[in-house]
């Protein structure tokens, strides 16, 4: 309702309510007009009034929404379910035209809008949570992997002769894919072992430059956030590899910006080196459904190049989503869920130690990686790999999601590669464990159940080994090295079970 709505609302009801309706839209007004001036996340979060007559004001300027909208042509906005259209808050037309994700749509002044304002607010939100000379980002609807490529294919076009990707070892399936669906050979550059820490090797990646020639190489491919024991690795030494070498760098920030240390790292190489790149998640970041991604940088013009290459419009969903639950927390909101975070990781951590010392195992010295530790199962291992898996398996059927199980020996192939131990990003870690990460949004009540149902799953993993040992007379504690070799020696290749999966 607008001034005059209002004034011819005061002779049907008293003047002085009318005002007092009109004040306090104007509340709301004010909160709109500061979002759109500024660019920048609110730092209180809006309620839900506010945000849907917002979501209505931008949906109405669309022209599927349009009065006496009459349209002839093969995309006019047209859906058939009305549940569908409610979901959508009438966001029918999705974000770009053709030629350029990040275009506006003369349909769709509206959703252009919503567009531009969500990546002014993750660009805010990447700033504020560590990356501070970022210049430029956009919200892409396709999770980090495709994200990933998209990047690999804007290289192409500049470097012509490139035929590698040279990417320190991580073992997940996405990023690696990401690199073969782009056309490009991944160059695999094992881990060193530091202690109990997998990190990356500087010297393999420089000799790796020298050996194909820069020019035959489109970009070093590092990672930041992952499962522990491997770490983030070193970005600022391979960022002035790069720099020297003349080498574009792009890094997978999956679920790093959650991470403090993970940010600053890319802050760092950014600042030392040569960063052209970072890929992030929004479901692990930001808690909405999976579906999406950003892609920033520090290169205005590489980030446009980037948004150019991505073939027709695109999806308005994982922007919508996104942007309500921006808005939703404000600023003050996702700084408060970021610092529970690194309580729980710590509580996480402690938590950990006191199960594993009961146990006679241990939770990896891995201070380098801030989100994912690992307890090692080195008890279970040493009498057989099916105890193992068997752990993982029972942690899945009691509901324990996102724990991986990682035995030794295990043999994968991805796209034609061959990885040995695979999930444990390297060929050969000296012991079986157990990964759990402490991602934003777990609370101390997911902590404390998690323990108590890996207690219980122990205990009773242990029991079956008694019972076994029992059946074939030997005793589990006074197995020789020589008879433990010997059983080992007859099991085929292990495969992942329970709760061995892939994350992006």
């Amino acid at each position: 309702m607008n001034r005059e709505s209002f004034a011819a609302g005061e002779r049907l009801v008293s003047p002085a309510y009318v005002r007092q309706g009109c004040e306090a839209r104007r509340s709301h007004e004010h909160l709109i007009r500061l979002l759109l001036e500024k660019g920048k996340c609110p730092e209180d979060g809006w309620d839900e009034s506010t945000l849907e007559l917002f979501l209505h004001e931008l949906a109405i300027m669309d022209s599927n929404n349009f009065l006496g909208n009459c349209g002839v042509g093969e995309r006019e906005g047209r859906v058939a379910s009305a549940l569908v259209a409610r979901r959508h808050y009438r966001f029918i037309h999705g974000i770009g035209r053709s030629g350029d994700i990040s275009a506006v749509q003369p349909k769709a002044a509206g959703s252009s809008l919503l567009n531009k304002i969500t990546n002014s607010l993750v660009l805010d939100i990447i700033k504020l949570a560590g990356v501070h000379t970022v210049t430029n980002c956009f919200v892409v609807p396709m999770a980090t992997g495709m994200s990933l490529t998209l990047c690999f294919l804007t290289l192409r076009h500049k470097r012509p002769k490139a035929k590698y990707i040279i990417w320190p070892r991580i073992d997940q399936k996405s990023c690696f894919k990401s690199m073969i669906t782009a056309g490009f050979e991944p160059v695999v550059i094992e881990n060193v072992l530091e202690g109990d820490e997998l990190r990356t090797d500087l010297k393999a990646v420089e000799a790796k430059v020298h050996e194909l020639g820069p020019d035959y190489v489109l970009c070093v491919h590092s990672t930041t956030s992952c499962f522990a024991p491997r770490v983030p690795d070193r970005l600022e030494e391979l960022a002035v590899i790069c720099a020297n070498y003349d080498i574009p760098h792009i890094v997978n920030n999956a679920y790093g910006v959650q991470s403090s240390k993970c940010m600053h790292l890319i802050q760092q190489g950014a600042r030392v080196g040569r960063i052209d790149a970072f890929v992030q998640s929004l479901d692990k970041n930001f808690m909405v459904p999976v579906g999406g991604a950003i892609i920033a940088g520090f290169n205005d013009y590489f980030i446009q190049e980037i948004s150019k290459m991505y073939p027709g419009r695109a999806s308005a969903s994982p922007s919508l989503d996104v942007l309500i639950t921006l808005l939703s927390l404000g600023s003050n909101g996702y700084k408060k869920l970021l610092k529970e975070r690194k309580e729980m990781f710590s509580y996480l951590s402690n938590q950990l130690k006191k199960l594993s010392e009961a146990y006679n195992e241990r939770v990896l010295h891995t201070p380098h990686n801030p989100i994912s530790l690992a307890m090692t199962l080195k008890t279970l291992d040493k009498h057989c790999d099916k105890a193992v898996t068997r752990l993982g398996s029972m942690l899945f059927t009691r509901q324990v999601s996102g724990a991986r199980v990682v035995p030794l020996g295990s043999v994968q192939t991805v796209s034609g590669y061959t990885f040995r131990g695979f999930m444990s990003h390297t060929n050969n870690y000296p012991c079986a464990y157990l990964n759990a990460a402490s991602a934003i949004g777990m609370k101390t009540q997911d902590v404390d159940l998690f323990v108590n149902r890996l207690d219980k799953c122990l205990k009773t993993v242990r029991k079956e080994q008694n019972k076994e040992s029992d059946v074939s007379g030997v005793d589990s504690y006074d197995k020789t090295e020589d008879v433990v070799i010997e059983e080992m020696a007859l099991k085929p290749d292990n495969v992942l079970l329970g709760t061995c999966q892939d994350s992006s």
